[in-house]
């Protein structure tokens, strides 16, 4: 009936109400899926690469440091269990989805987005060999008591949804845009967006299994709903990241997975100003604009959002560091 007649008597908003009941009832807790055993490389090598050591652990593999012998070139080796999540007719179709998305990935050439060099499968083990970047991920400021200046937090915003209008005018949508897939070094000035050409596998899995993984917090609406989305809906979680990194908290909070994803379907989120009064109101109109719940409401590309974001920042007295500008 969604497919059918979109606007009838609030099916959409059901049809999510019953997902988030579903899922509610799948998970334990919160935020999590059921745990299961995370596969761990064995073997010395993935494909060319020679594997050194983990240096990460996601929710569906790890992230090793590799070298790569042929250009004496360190890498991220970046891991998916397809196998585990996957079976028959399934892991062919995600097999080469992974594959078709990493190529896709591997096209992007910005200076804000990690490089995709590669990617592979061996034994049902996935992998994407990307640009080894050194930083911080932008979750280490989104707490009250670790917030980034105001200034810095608009100028990586402003470079982020630069770095998503070029991906989206290639194709490309991220689908898990979020302060942990964002890695800045202050001192160099160095914003990489990470993880183009995994979220696509990652969304398969969870609409087979029906299990959100991780936290749905991030997510556009038309995303928790299962509907075909575009680069609008990574805005929509752009402007989630920075109403974090502006507050140091979520525009929607619940401990109840069901009712979390109905204030997002529904509800409207608190004002940046509100939580922070300091803040200006303008900096409120543009995570507003962003978190609109229609996505024919929201900007429309990302270099809108980021002349806006500019724009605030233009206004603002303090000094700003021309290399993250």
């Amino acid at each position: 009936m969604a497919d059918l007649d979109p606007d009838w008597r609030d099916v959409k908003l059901r049809l999510m109400r019953a997902r988030g009941l579903a899922q509610n009832a799948t998970v334990n807790t919160w935020g999590t899926v059921p745990a299961q055993p995370l596969p761990t490389v064995t073997q010395k090598q993935l494909g060319k690469y020679i594997v050194d050591r983990e240096i990460g652990r996601g929710a569906m593999g790890a992230v090793y440091l590799g070298y790569d012998p042929a250009v004496n070139r360190h890498v991220a080796l970046k891991t998916m269990s397809l196998a585990q999540e996957f079976s028959g007719n399934d892991l062919i179709d995600a097999r080469t989805r992974f594959l078709r998305e990493a190529e896709m990935a591997g096209r992007l050439q910005h200076p804000d987005i990690v490089c995709t060099l590669d990617a592979g499968e061996i034994e049902g083990l996935a992998f994407i060999a990307m640009e080894l970047v050194s930083g911080t991920e932008l979750s280490q400021y989104t707490t009250p008591d670790n917030l980034l200046p105001l200034d810095t937090v608009l100028a990586i915003g402003a470079r982020v949804a630069d770095a998503l209008a070029y991906a989206h005018s290639r194709g490309v949508t991220h689908r898990d845009i979020k302060p942990a897939n964002i890695m800045v070094d202050l001192e160099q000035g160095a914003v990489k967006l990470m993880d183009f050409g995994v979220a696509r596998v990652v969304d398969a899995a969870r609409t087979r299994t029906g299990v959100v993984l991780g936290t749905p917090t991030f997510m556009s609406p038309e995303q928790l709903s299962g509907q075909t989305i575009d680069g609008r809906s990574d805005l929509y979680s752009l402007g989630v990241a920075l109403f974090q990194l502006l507050t140091g908290q979520l525009p929607y909070r619940n401990d109840s997975m069901a009712m979390l994803m109905r204030a997002i379907a529904q509800e409207e989120p608190p004002s940046v100003c509100s939580l922070r009064p300091e803040l200006p109101p303008a900096l409120a109109d543009v995570v507003a604009l962003a978190l609109q719940k229609h996505p024919n409401t929201r900007y429309a590309d990302g270099h809108q959002m980021a002349e806006d974001l500019r724009a605030v920042l233009a206004m603002l007295s303090s000094p700003v560091d021309v290399s993250l500008g």
